[in-house]
């Protein structure tokens, strides 16, 4: 790890996915300005999916296959500095403050500050895990092996992935879900409740409710839930949603709403400040304006940002996909997935066989789901584009526009 020095060309505060693509973002238009990437956790970054996808499913893969710190480690103008929180930006200034009170002055200055985990009224600890960081991957790797009993918090995106990923390391799991079924707030109910028997096929018990308290004891973890049921288990792993971290800017006078918002190429309100990833509230130039919480997104949006630093000027207008893979099933996805908007299902095979999901609002395809369909994001993004200008009038016939 780098000592931080008094000023750079670039300061990027965060030391994620975003941050780490930043830089090749900048090399891409200058070979050699000088860069602070001031990341809070211990580690260095990471490629974030592999936490709950690669690292667990695949026996040969360590956390140093995942790491994203090589380049940045071997260029003599990057400084990489770890567990350092940046406590204040001084936009006027063009500096940042250090926790430990030192400051570092900056030409210009990404937040790629990311997301932090909804928290409930369970206290994190060695076996109760908030799962986002390579620490946390660390954390319930040590705490748990073949024959351990896990209980996990949230059917959501993560929450899915782990159960997935522990079942498959012959782990016992107990998830808690707060709605009927898992991912029932992203996919039609039918898949949602044909998923989630299928996690009860492989054993996984389910139970429903809401968690009112629970902690670490002697002998492991226990969560209690709305109902008064006590789940006892070895570990916790928690995942119920992410909170952009916007407390910097918003303390700076930097506008945000839902997240930091930035212009088409990621400028910020305040002058030589820009944001990306997760924190970023961009305008999609096929949705609109919107806040995205996956890797692509912040791989895409880290290096736009930073070819923009260093002076390209160039739009963000790319309308980033994300992906999952749950028990035997995998996805990609891309727009806005949600079962708030209308639904046109397109199966062969019935429900967890393969399929394409159409996602409306007002007569435009917002967003598609491509359930155990590849090579067709672009395809997808293609009919977003279209029905943006041409709203359909027979949703029906969006059935078979995406060939599988």
């Amino acid at each position: 790890m780098s000592h931080v020095k008094e000023s750079y060309d670039y300061v990027i505060v965060g030391g994620g996915v975003a941050a780490a693509s930043a830089v090749k973002g900048i090399r891409s238009q200058d070979s050699s300005g000088t860069i602070a990437v001031l990341g809070s956790e211990p580690d260095p970054p990471v490629y974030r999916p592999d936490l709950s996808k690669t690292l667990w499913l695949e026996d040969d893969k360590s956390l140093d296959d995942s790491s994203l710190a090589g380049d940045l480690e071997d260029d003599d103008h990057v400084d990489l500095v770890l567990d350092t929180t940046v406590t204040e930006l001084d936009p006027d200034a063009h500096a940042v403050r250090l926790a430990d009170g030192g400051s570092v002055g900056y030409g210009k200055l990404l937040l790629a500050t990311g997301a932090e985990p909804r928290v409930l009224e369970v206290a994190p600890g060695p076996k109760v895990v908030y799962y986002r960081t390579a620490a946390d991957y660390q954390r319930l790797r040590a705490a748990v092996d073949a024959g351990s009993h896990v209980v996990v918090v949230g059917g959501g995106y993560i929450g899915s992935e782990l159960a997935s990923a522990l079942v498959q390391n012959d782990v016992r799991v107990t998830l808690v879900l707060d709605l009927e079924d898992v991912q029932e707030q992203m996919f039609p109910r039918a898949l949602a409740a044909s998923l989630t028997k299928a996690f009860a096929d492989r054993s996984v018990t389910v139970v429903h409710g809401t968690v009112a308290s629970g902690g670490e004891t002697d002998g492991g973890v226990q969560v209690t839930l709305d109902d008064g049921t006590k789940i006892s288990a070895d570990a916790a792993v928690i995942g119920v949603g992410v909170i952009p971290r916007t407390g910097l800017a918003e303390a700076a006078g930097i506008e945000v709403d839902n997240g930091i918002v930035v212009d088409d190429h990621l400028r910020t309100s305040a002058t030589d400040v820009y944001a990306a990833g997760d924190v970023a509230s961009y305008p999609d130039a096929l949705l609109g304006r919107r806040r995205v919480e996956h890797v692509d997104h912040a791989e895409k949006s880290g290096e736009a940002a930073g070819r923009a630093m260093a002076g390209a000027d160039e739009a963000y207008d790319y309308t980033p996909f994300f992906w999952s893979d749950i028990l035997d099933y995998g996805y990609e996805a891309v727009g806005e997935v949600t079962s708030r908007n209308d639904m046109v299902e397109d199966w062969k095979d019935g429900q967890l066989g393969t399929g394409v999901v159409y996602y409306l609002r007002s007569g435009q395809v917002r967003g598609v789901l491509l359930w155990n369909v590849w090579d067709s994001v672009d395809k997808a993004r293609e009919l977003i584009k279209e029905t943006a200008d041409s709203p359909v009038e027979d949703v029906d016939s969006l059935r078979g526009r995406i060939a599988f």
